[in-house]
């Protein structure tokens, strides 16, 4: 593990896990020159005493790893917080990307990757971590589940419910437009904020974990509806 620069985003740090030194120098130096304090690890082992250590703002996951493997990795992370995380992969594989989206994940890059476009996904994932929401509370099914907004928690029958950061950014835009159906791409667009293409499937993967968290059967969604052959709607009749 190195320490790579000085941070002038405001005391952003990043952890980048890979077994690779090609990528932990090169993107490492990438996420640098952007104003990042980079911390590295190139074992699964590694990157969990480096987390404890550091308490960065994302983490950088790669799937392949020794020792642990970078799934073991986001489940022991994700039963301790709720820290932003971006996996890389070389596998084309969906079921490994869908595993790890559904493991806590809140996005992932598939190798050989363009460093500008991981920069960018990084920028759009802490803005959305970074950005307070203005108001109070929201309360949906009768008073079963509440949005606190100011504290960006969520309440299912009074009793709190872990949601990732991109879970809750996703609960809160279909929630703040009650009925209106969004495609995949416009929540990409609109939550993700990507400025280029991304995986559809992502959408899908949160969509389904928000309704294991929130919905009374996720079999049967009664808020987060899907409007098939179009995309996702929240009903708050």
């Amino acid at each position: 593990m190195y320490y790579n620069g000085t941070s002038n985003t405001d005391g952003q740090t990043i952890l980048l896990v890979d077994d690779n030194q090609d990528i932990l120098h090169g993107l490492g130096n990438t996420l640098t020159r952007a104003g990042y304090k980079v911390v590295t690890a190139s074992d699964g082992q590694e990157a969990l005493s480096a987390f404890k250590v550091t308490f960065p703002s994302i983490v950088i996951l790669d799937l392949m790893l020794p020792v642990k493997d970078g799934m073991e990795v986001c489940r022991e992370i994700r039963r301790k917080c709720d820290v932003p995380i971006l996996m890389l992969t070389a596998r084309d594989d969906s079921i490994d990307k869908i595993l790890g989206l559904e493991l806590g994940a809140d996005d992932y890059v598939t190798k050989p990757f363009d460093s500008r476009e991981v920069v960018a996904r990084i920028r759009a994932i802490l803005r959305r971590t970074n950005r307070e929401i203005p108001g109070t509370s929201m309360v949906f099914d009768g008073g079963r589940v509440r949005i606190h907004l100011a504290s960006q928690s969520v309440e299912v029958q009074g009793q709190p419910v872990a949601l990732t950061p991109t879970e809750f950014d996703l609960l809160v835009h279909l929630a703040r437009h009650p009925s209106q159906v969004f495609t995949r791409h416009q929540l990409l667009e609109q939550v993700w904020g990507y400025d280029f293409p991304g995986d559809l499937r992502t959408v899908d993967v949160h969509i389904s974990r928000l309704r294991q968290k929130i919905e009374e059967d996720p079999s049967n969604p009664a808020l987060i509806i899907t409007r098939f052959g179009v995309g996702y709607a929240f009903n708050d009749s």
